[in-house]
């Protein structure tokens, strides 16, 4: 026995007054949580209003759990259309089985339709999003460990991953003989274990890289994009689950090669400084007293000030330089753009040491 060898749960249900809770559910709400908060932060930074990050969430999360799905079923098809498959567990994402390129697609729209709604540019949401995103994958992994599932190929190393025999006849628990669960003979790669040090890293890689050079215009997130491809090229090769392929070669593995070009590309050809944004409507003089409602109310500092009444949702946005968005914030007036003060890279823009 390999005592150095990394063990799996041997249950990935609970019962609670008769309904199942499942692990694989609890890591992927985690791990949606945790990347609303961390884009929640990154969108107040551009100027965009308190909690809009919800009013994203709400769209991008059932189109991307659809998405996710879709890609898993086309992808993966034998278990559920093939011989012998039972088609009604297409419907069954709390056994496990998404996608993370039809989450990405499928999230996307429902960003989209956010934007559309919200009056944001969907680039803002996106470079927003783009560090959060791989972490909310790091924690939904654990799932896949919870699930004894998506592991990889035989292996010797100190950190080989023992894994269960899951029965069937009781989803999510192990099969027990003689009071014991039943583990498979061998130690396997643990992708699970791979992918969550992969995605921290690239949300760190993300982070770092977007703080120092401002990226805008859906940037950071091409660069998450070529950034996690690299590590799923690979763990990919690992894995030993069953999977469509072409050529012998499994066909995450071209997908992600697809992805990374397209991501690559985009990351050159497009180019634009960090998006600040603030309201359309964003008063460009000072209210004259006579103009200002007439209210005891508003004599009383209740909200934290002018500035913060200037943060309520607006109706639409507009992107603006980092100049007139960093008067804006300090005075609640936007000021005029200078003739040659165009939404381009600037001095301010690329050295300042804001927090991203």
């Amino acid at each position: 026995m390999n005592i150095a060898a990394i063990p799996s749960p041997t249950e990935s249900v609970w019962h609670l007054l008769g309904f199942p809770i499942r692990a694989y559910a609890l890591c992927i709400i985690a791990g949606m949580v945790v990347a609303t908060l961390l884009m929640e932060q990154r969108l107040r930074h551009r100027g965009v209003a308190p909690w809009t990050s919800l009013d994203m969430v709400v769209w991008a999360v059932p189109f991307g759990i659809i998405g996710a799905r879709i890609y898993h079923l086309i992808t993966s098809p034998q278990e559920y259309f093939g011989a012998g498959g039972d088609p009604i567990r297409a419907l069954y994402i709390w056994e496990g089985g998404l996608g993370i390129w039809g989450a990405v697609a499928g999230g996307a729209v429902g960003a989209w339709i956010a934007s559309r709604q919200i009056g944001l540019p969907l680039s803002v949401f996106a470079d927003a999003l783009a560090p959060a995103l791989p972490v909310a994958q790091a924690i939904g992994r654990f799932g896949n460990w919870f699930n004894n599932e998506l592991y990889g190929k035989v292996t010797t190393l100190p950190w080989g991953l023992e894994v269960h025999e899951m029965d069937s006849a009781n989803p999510g628990h192990a099969t027990v003989i003689d009071g014991e669960a039943v583990t498979k003979p061998d130690l396997y790669h643990p992708t699970f274990a791979y992918e969550v040090i992969w995605n921290l890293g690239v949300a760190a890689l993300v982070w770092l890289l977007d703080r120092k050079f401002k990226f805008g215009r859906g940037r950071a997130f091409a660069l998450y994009v070529m950034a996690y491809t690299v590590g799923r090229l690979w763990i990919e090769m690992l894995r030993v689950d069953e999977a469509n392929t072409f050529f012998g070669i499994r066909l995450n593995v071209f997908v992600s090669v697809a992805v990374f070009v397209g991501a690559l590309i985009y990351f050159l050809v497009v180019k634009g400084p960090r998006e600040y944004v603030v309201p359309i409507d964003a008063p460009e003089t000072a209210l004259e007293p006579s103009d200002a409602p007439e209210s005891d109310v508003s004599q009383v500092d209740v909200s934290g000030g002018e500035k913060d009444a200037a943060r309520k949702m607006p109706i639409a946005y507009q992107v603006v330089s980092r100049e007139r968005f960093d008067e804006y914030q300090r005075t609640g007036i936007l000021p005029p753009a200078e003739k040659n003060d165009t939404v381009s890279a600037t001095v301010s823009d690329a050295s300042s040491s804001d927090e991203s």
